[in-house]
């Protein structure tokens, strides 16, 4: 059974709340509030290969990634950060493991944040210093609890590294930067246990606002990996938790940005395209549906309408599911009716349907767009290629 009929011609309105946390700047690119939950990556190359380092990030840029981090364990890796900085678009972090240090180093650089894992960088003197200079160059600083490195303390309190454990250590390094006067900060609670994730992240959303990078660690291979992912971020996201996200897959991090963007899609969280909604292919099926998806996909793409179009090839539920969607096809026999916002335009041959719903599809962009419910640069003002059809009902 449906659970989002429509009502008057108008479709149910989700009542999402997202989880409210402070905003924090990342090389101009704002963090937290309203502002979009931001898709970042990290790079394979050795930092000090600064080609073979630029090149991805520059791979990166091209699938979407706004922010991109590149670690940085030697003080040859420190020493190329502002070379790198100043070739790429997009906002530079930096992840610091084991040595303070390096830390200390690349603040010396024209970067934008620095990512610290309190539990390894050898104490509470070396983690002040490190905030202190973080606070001197105005930089955020993102506090990373990993449950695999988890400090002794925490560990024992709780006999392993469960989830208050993994709060409770990131509370305390917020209550020593605060002691600093130090605010800048991002969150992330991450582990290789989908349940660890889900519950820790629910668990510091009831006690603070700082902003949240969320993600499941050591995901492993694609695409069970990110199958992982989804599991554990799609609750949070739900929740309206999470202010960054990044999918950590094995190899190449060029396609973690499209399965980020896919689960903030999936979600609602974050609609940068047109989704299609397509019924599973069965013996009902009484029209080409693969072929009709196919082209729609490739005529669609680069487009960044956030519009929902259900094609539906039979006649058991596409009527209710074309309803539902902002566009939709309830087809069968070769035919299929047109619904836009419930209420049904017009019949079309198989061979039309695709045609029939890019015209429609222009008509919905320019109707939102004169209610100020969509921005003109979320249409693609590209129109020569696509063939019109008559208008008769």
């Amino acid at each position: 059974m449906s659970s989002a009929p429509a009502v008057a011609g108008q479709l149910y309105q989700n009542p999402f709340r997202r989880h409210r946390t402070r905003e924090v700047s990342v090389g101009g690119v704002v963090i937290g509030g309203d502002q979009p939950i931001r898709v970042q990556s990290m790079t394979t190359p050795d930092t000090h290969e600064v080609e073979a380092t630029l090149a991805q990030i520059h791979r990166l840029e091209e699938a979407g990634c706004e922010l991109v981090r590149v670690t940085v364990p030697k003080p040859e890796d420190a020493h190329v950060l502002t070379t790198i900085r100043e070739r790429i678009r997009v906002p530079l972090i930096c992840d610091i493991h084991f040595d303070y240090k390096m830390a200390l180093m690349a603040m010396d650089h024209p970067i934008d944040k620095i990512r610290i894992n309190p539990g390894n960088i050898g104490g509470m003197d070396r983690f002040r210093q490190v905030v202190r200079k973080a606070k001197e160059r105005g930089l955020p600083m993102r506090i990373g609890v990993n449950a695999g490195s988890l400090e002794r303390e925490f560990a024992m309190k709780y006999g392993y590294p469960c989830p208050p454990a993994m709060v409770d250590s990131a509370l305390k390094y917020i209550e020593i930067a605060e002691s600093e006067g130090y605010h800048d900060i991002i969150v992330s609670l991450k582990s290789s246990d989908v349940a660890t994730v889900v519950e820790a992240y629910r668990l510091y959303a009831r006690q603070a606002d700082y902003p949240t990078h969320i993600g499941v660690t050591e995901a492993g291979k694609p695409p069970y990996a990110v199958t992982k992912s989804a599991c554990g971020l799609a609750p949070l996201l739900l929740d309206g938790i999470g202010d960054t996200i990044r999918i950590s897959l094995l190899g190449d991090p060029v396609p973690e940005v499209a399965a980020a963007f896919d689960i903030l899609q999936a979600t609602g969280r974050r609609v940068r395209k047109p989704e299609l909604i397509a019924c599973p292919t069965c013996g009902r099926l009484e029209i080409d549906l693969e072929a009709i998806i196919a082209e729609l996909e490739r005529r669609l793409e680069g487009r960044r309408t956030p519009i929902k179009i259900s094609v539906l090839g039979c006649v058991v539920n596409g009527p209710g599911e074309a309803k539902e969607a902002d566009l939709g096809i309830a087809a069968g026999k070769g035919k299929g009716m047109i619904f836009k916002r419930g209420e049904m335009l017009r019949t079309v041959s198989e061979a039309e349907m695709v045609d029939a719903l890019l015209e429609e599809i222009d008509r919905w962009e320019q109707e939102e767009l004169s209610q100020g419910r969509l921005k003109a640069e979320q249409v693609d003002q590209e129109r020569s290629r696509r063939r019109t059809l008559p208008l008769a009902r």
